[in-house]
């Protein structure tokens, strides 16, 4: 039995597996319709989420499968008190696979200590996010056609951002990766990112405050929004959270074939006029998200279609 804590929990060859597998879902969904028949996932949210939860929904029910779960905190025993060490003993007996998002650091790595099913980090506080990380990765494989060779702007909320940090744990492992570091002072990449994982690494980055900057020599940049919900001072929030605004006049500066992308929800970070540039690829992503949690399902409970 396999969990999903962290990117790392696959090798290079395996996500490239996975992502071959989602490939092949994306060809030929009828081959897949009834691969999960009788297997039930259980999606356990005690926080809110739109994408992460209905796509790992969406995935279980386009492989024929079953869902059951909660949508937050307030819906299930965690308000009288439950651990999360006895839920998910608990919901081991109803279903066959688990999705959690927590928004302590570590929940979902209790909760696979304590599991007889396998576990998915759907993701836990400002720590972890692995399957927004294989919908990145699977996203910019199939735009860009390739993982190596890329020079890749993460701009925004680069503290909080378990996306961005996922995303740099699993991009560092190709070949000729460079960062470019995009976020003003107070929200820059945290050091046990900086440290542990690019400096150990080697791989090349720099950071900068202005978003015009970086743009033209960027291959794909990745937007994310600045968490209301990571912030304990609201006038903190309130004076960073316009700091960077993506329009149509800064996407003149970016190449003709640069990729943009966003874990989603966007607030403002991303004016709507960018919708419906070719490059914007943030919706694209999200359908991409629905293919790897199906390969992603698939792959842990160790179900193979021929």
């Amino acid at each position: 039995m396999r969990h999903l804590m962290s990117p790392l929990d696959f090798s290079v060859e395996e996500l490239d597996n996975l992502m071959d597998l989602a490939a092949d879902i994306e060809a030929n969904r009828e081959k897949y319709a009834h691969a999960c028949a009788g297997k039930t996932l259980a999606t356990l949210f005690y926080e809110p989420s739109t994408r992460t939860r209905l796509s790992h929904e969406a995935a279980m029910l386009n492989l024929g499968g079953n869902i059951m779960g909660f949508s937050s905190a307030d819906s299930s025993s965690s308000k009288k008190g439950e651990s999360v060490s006895d839920t998910i003993r608990t919901v081991s007996c109803y279903a066959d696979i688990c999705a959690m998002r927590h928004p302590k650091e570590g929940a979902p790595m209790v909760a696979c200590q304590h599991s007889t099913i396998p576990v998915i980090n759907a993701g836990d506080g400002g720590h972890q996010h692995p399957t927004q990380t294989l919908t990145d990765l699977l996203t910019i494989r199939s735009l860009k056609g390739r993982l190596n060779n890329l020079k890749i702007g993460l701009c925004g909320d680069l503290k909080f951002g378990r996306t961005v940090h996922s995303l740099i744990n699993a991009l560092v492992r190709y070949e000729n990766i460079e960062f470019v570091l995009i976020s003003p002072e107070e929200l820059r990449l945290p050091d046990y990112v900086r440290v542990d994982v690019l400096d150990k690494s080697g791989v090349s980055y720099k950071e900068v405050v202005r978003l015009e900057e970086a743009l033209p020599e960027l291959d794909v940049l990745y937007m994310t929004r600045v968490q209301k919900e990571r912030f304990f001072n609201e006038d903190d929030y309130i004076r960073m959270k316009d700091f960077y605004i993506l329009d149509k006049n800064k996407m003149t500066l970016a190449k003709e074939d640069m990729i943009v992308l966003h874990p989603l929800p966007r607030v403002n970070e991303i004016s709507v006029e960018v919708d419906d540039d070719p490059r914007a690829a943030y919706f694209k992503q999200v359908q991409y998200g629905v293919y790897a949690r199906m390969a992603l399902i698939l792959t842990l409970l160790d179900i193979h279609v021929d």
